[in-house]
């Protein structure tokens, strides 16, 4: 498959449509849906606009930036679908059914949201074109549109990160009726939300009464992807130069989740563009979770989904290692971690003495050297009761970067000995 050539959607859909299945079956859906899309979205990085390498493809390596975030985009509006789904799917025969009618439904969003990147339902020969078609001649636009990062962290960051702005707008969509009035709405919502974004960027930006050279540049980045009115773009460069309050920040009426915690991480990653955060940032951040209604401990998981994925792609993200230090940032991850560890003690006492095999493990390892394959099972097993913890469910935790060594730093001091006194 290459996402460069023309049928490349087929090919992917051929080659994920089962997992894509399984966003559909009991079990995966959290009771709140923007619970369960974060949860799917946020480790590939889309949010940040940062498409990592998280595909199983063969060929995945040999694709570019675009070329990933063309297959992010295109994953990431179809889960966004299949999570609001009323019903398991079943079959792979009813999932094709179901991902023609999304196809479908991307198609009338772009069509009608997006008119710069309209695109005739029908060939130059009248022939009525299929879903598939048009979608990826959108997906291949809406791609097009963005400006090359040449691998730069930050202008990704401040470009791509647009492409979130998609995905949540599609997911309101996708449960209205696509009729003039309500294209009209989405627009003029399109439009708000990205005038929300420079909002908290320069909130954040400012935070330090300081405005910072890389965080000017960023805003530069951000405004020429932006694709806003004259009259909007001039709102938002005197945004940025003046500051604006953290309760001036507009959000819809829905009042999202989802939406909330983007800008909030949005902000966070903002305060990392000079190096250093201080302490007044940090009192930003906690008044701006404040303001969401989020609680510390809310800010708290976002900067570990964050530093979660940070470290988890630390070699891909190359560019970002002259603003972080590896240890700085695994060091912050590891003390967040702790100390919600430590707050679920007893939770964690009761998942290890419910499993037998963890039981074993353990014990075998208090007396014994183990083996490559029984470390491999002892770290899989501990990630698993560290996801019995309500935090960990929703934010994703960084299965490279834990390490055994790393896991017995982060679980509550004698806790492997509480949970053998069984």
């Amino acid at each position: 498959m290459n996402p460069s050539s023309k049928g490349w959607l087929k090919e992917y859909l051929e080659f994920r449509l089962q997992l894509l299945q399984e966003l559909t079956a009991e079990g995966r859906k959290s009771s709140h849906p923007d619970h369960s899309l974060y949860r799917v979205i946020q480790p590939t990085g889309i949010m940040y606009g940062q498409p990592v390498n998280v595909f199983d493809h063969p060929l995945a390596s040999q694709w570019d930036e675009k070329d990933r975030m063309k297959i992010l985009l295109a994953e990431s509006l179809i889960s966004s679908s299949l999570l609001f789904h009323d019903k398991p799917v079943k079959t792979l025969d009813e999932m094709s059914t179901v991902t023609m009618k999304t196809l479908e439904s991307i198609s009338n969003f772009y069509n009608h949201v997006f008119p710069e990147l309209a695109t005739s339902t029908k060939t130059l020969f009248g022939r009525k074109k299929t879903s598939l078609e048009v979608a990826e001649k959108i997906l291949d636009k809406r791609i097009e549109r963005t400006i090359d990062t040449k691998g730069n962290f930050w202008t990704s960051f401040f470009q791509n990160s647009l492409l979130f702005l998609d995905i949540f707008i599609f997911g309101q969509w996708i449960h209205t009726n696509a009729d003039k009035i309500v294209s009209d709405f989405f627009k003029y919502e399109r439009e708000e939300l990205r005038t929300s974004l420079v909002k908290v960027i320069a909130a954040a930006a400012h935070a330090n009464h300081i405005l910072e050279f890389e965080e000017r540049k960023l805003m530069e980045y951000f405004l020429q992807s932006a694709q806003l009115s004259a009259e909007k773009k001039k709102e938002c460069m005197d945004i940025f130069e003046n500051g604006v309050s953290v309760e001036e920040i507009n959000l819809p009426t829905s009042n999202s989740w989802l939406l909330k915690k983007y800008f909030l991480e949005i902000a966070i990653l903002t305060v990392w563009a000079d190096k250093k955060v201080e302490d007044i940032e940090q009192v930003f951040l906690k008044r701006m979770a404040e303001t969401f209604s989020f609680s510390d401990d809310d800010l708290d998981a976002s900067k570990m989904a964050i530093e979660g994925f940070v470290l988890e792609h630390w070699d891909e993200l190359t560019t970002l290692q002259d603003k972080k230090k590896f240890d700085q940032v695994s060091d912050e991850y590891i003390k967040r971690m702790a100390r919600i560890t430590d707050k679920n003690r007893s939770r964690l006492i009761q998942e290890v003495q419910e499993s037998e095999e963890l039981m074993a493990l353990l014990i075998n390892a208090r007396s014994k050297e183990l083996d490559e394959a029984e470390k491999i099972r002892l770290k899989a097993l501990l990630i698993d009761v560290l996801k019995s913890i309500p935090t960990f469910v929703i934010i994703s935790l960084p299965q490279r970067f834990l390490t055994l060594p790393i896991l017995m730093q982060i679980l509550p001091k004698n806790f492997i000995s509480e949970s053998l006194k069984k």
